[in-house]
Order: structure tokens, then sequence, then C-alpha cells
């Protein structure tokens, strides 16, 4: 007789009815599983009250960022008109989600993968380029993210590699309007939305998911934020750009800043067509820190565990609902995991011995104690 044969089951509560009941398919591999992440609510501990904001989840795409789309978009476009071929070789730059992305779509695939990253960027997200295969060249912190692009371009033309040109191609944000744009529009479908809260690295899920969103909810304003300490957007000068549409170099508004994957040294030719095309209603400038202590926010009140993009998005969302009319209702994008940020600011304060108030509380029983 089976254990289970006397229980019966309780009703369950409201939002978790579906446990339990699979997807309904399965997955011929990894890359099938990019997209269709969750909208989840977020409490009156950080939302300010007459006001609802929703997390959009990007780590819950398989390699835990948004960048697994901007992969996908990519190389699934090379592969269709040609560019790329089976045995050749993809290189990119990267402050390391999108390398993390591409390395996974390249070792799906079978493609060889070198990654250009500035020396900047966290330890752990060379180590994941490396598990997953890929080979990482790592650039002068002096050069910045543009350095890193030059790099990738000259190995690319040195070896006849396929470029995925992230910042430039069009595919990026075109697969954003096609399903971050359309996941959104679904999911709040009957529901009120006022506010679309993001900031850019490439600009592709601003470009994207924003044209699709103004074009079915005309009334939804898009609010960009950007870091505080590099205001190359508001300050209204563009990027020089060289004739392939990549920045010729340092855009003169930018300092270094700690929301990596954000803001490069120069507006990606992405933003700047969706600035053009469909444009942004709000912007919010973002301190560094803050972003830091809204990210710690989140995983302490909430349990998200996103990065210091992530913070940054909810702080621009927590400050753009401050102003916006009572009832109103924001989607803030929180790009990737907190695991890519251990060896950073955001983790500074984390210590990995006990500190006094756990030692105290091994100490209240007798057993086993350092």
């Amino acid at each position: 007789m089976s254990c289970f044969a006397g229980l019966v089951s309780s009703p369950s509560p409201t939002g978790v009815s579906d446990r339990g009941k699979g997807r309904g398919r399965v997955y011929e591999n990894i890359t099938e599983t990019v997209g269709n992440t969750p909208c989840v609510k977020i409490s009156d501990a950080i939302c300010p009250k007459g006001r609802t904001i929703y997390a959009k989840l990007e780590y819950f795409n398989p390699l835990s960022s948004v960048k697994d789309r901007l992969a996908c978009a990519i190389i699934e476009d090379a592969e269709r008109t040609g560019k790329l071929k089976p045995g050749d070789t993809v290189v990119e730059a990267t402050s390391g989600n999108t390398g993390i992305a591409v390395a996974m779509l390249c070792a799906q695939r079978g493609y060889k993968c070198v990654i250009t990253m500035a020396e900047p960027f966290s330890i752990e997200r060379r180590k994941l380029m490396r598990f997953l295969g890929a080979k990482v060249i790592i650039t002068p912190k002096a050069g910045k993210g543009s350095g890193m692009v030059a790099k990738a371009k000259e190995l690319a033309e040195k070896h006849g590699w396929f470029l995925c040109r992230q910042f430039e191609n069009e595919a990026n944000a075109k697969f954003h309007y096609d399903t971050t744009g359309q996941e959104i529009l679904n999911d709040f479908e009957g529901m009120k939305l006022d506010y679309y809260v993001l900031g850019y690295g490439t600009g592709g899920t601003f470009s994207g998911a924003g044209k699709a969103l103004k074009e079915k909810r005309p009334d939804i304003k898009i609010c960009l934020g950007e870091p505080a300490d590099a205001p190359l957007v508001a300050s209204g000068q563009k990027s020089e750009r060289n004739p392939d549409g990549s920045a010729t170099g340092s855009h003169p508004a930018f300092k270094p800043h700690p929301i990596q994957g954000w803001t490069p040294d120069f507006i990606p030719l992405i933003t700047e067509a969706g600035i053009a095309s469909t444009g942004y209603d709000e912007f919010v400038p973002i301190p560094g820190d803050a972003a830091i202590q809204m990210s710690q926010q989140l995983a302490k009140t909430q349990g998200i565990f996103t990065g210091i993009s992530g913070g940054a998005s909810m702080y621009a969302a927590v400050e753009m609902a401050k102003k916006a009319p009572e009832g109103s209702v924001l989607v803030a994008m929180l790009a990737d995991t907190g695991e890519r940020y251990l060896s950073t600011p955001l983790f500074a304060s984390i210590s990995a011995d006990m500190n006094e108030e756990e030692v105290e509380i091994s100490k209240s029983t007798p057993s086993f104690q350092l």
C-alpha cells in the first residue's frame, strides 16, 4: 500500500494552483527555454503606497540573464542568413552576460567561441564563460568598453571569425520586439500598465520591447534609467560613429560606474535608434550606491536575487512611482542574477565568516561549535 494512500490534497493557495502541472511540453535543446520570464509583484516594503510595481525577472532565463535573448537573436539570425556555418568561430565583446549567453549558444550549436572583456568586470563572469568552453581575452582597464569592442573587431578581421556586433545588430532589438515586448503585453492583458522602466546596455530591450509596448499601448510611458556617473544620453551629445555604426571611441560624458552591463563608454547605435524612433517619456539618473542598496533590499525584503543593474532598474521604478499618479502600475526589467557579482561591491559587506550575532546563536546550544 502506498504511503500516500490516505492523504487528501488540500486546496492550493491563490497563485500556486498551477504547481505540479509542468510546462506541458519537453525541449529539444537549452535554447528553446529562453524567454517567457515572469513578472512578480513587489511588496510595500519597497513599493510606494498607492502604486504597484512588478519586476520582470530575466534571471529565469537558462543562463540567468536577459542577454540569453540577445545571443539567440544574433546566432539564429546569422544561421538563417548564412553568415554562420558549422565549425565557425564566434567572437564578441562583453561585460560578461552577453559572453556567457553567446558561450551557451556556441556550446549547444558546436561553434568555437572567443570573448573579449575589459579588465574591471567580475572574475566570476570570466570563469563562467571558460566553464562553457569559451576563450576569454582580457583587455586593459584603460581601454574601457570601446577597447574590448575594438579588440573583438580586430580579432574577427584577422581570423575571419563571425563578429556578433551586439551594439549595432538589428536582430537584437527585433528579438526583444518579438519576445520580451509580447510577453509583457500578454501577461498584462486586461490589466492596467502605465510605466515601463529599464536602463540600457546595448539598447536592445529598450528599443525592441519599448516599440512593441508603444504600438499596442501608446499611453504607456517609457522610463529610461542611466548611471548618474555616466550621463551619456542625458548629455544630449551623440557618440561619433564609424561607417559600420560602431562608436569611434569613448563618449566625453562617461565616467566609470558600478552598474555592470549598463551604459558602456559610448551610446550604442541600437540605443540611439530607439531614442529616435520610439523615444522615452521619463528619465531617472541612478547613483551607483543607490543601485547596490536597492539590490540588497530586494534580496532581504522580497527574496529577489538580482544584480546591481536589477537594483538600478528597481530604484528607477521606485523613484518614478513616487511622482506617478496614485493607482499607477509599473513594470521594471531586472536583467540578471546576483551570483554574477560575488566579487564586486554588491557583496563587499557580506562576509564568509560568522559575525558576532551568528557566533552568539551558535553558542546558544552546546554542540558543534567552531
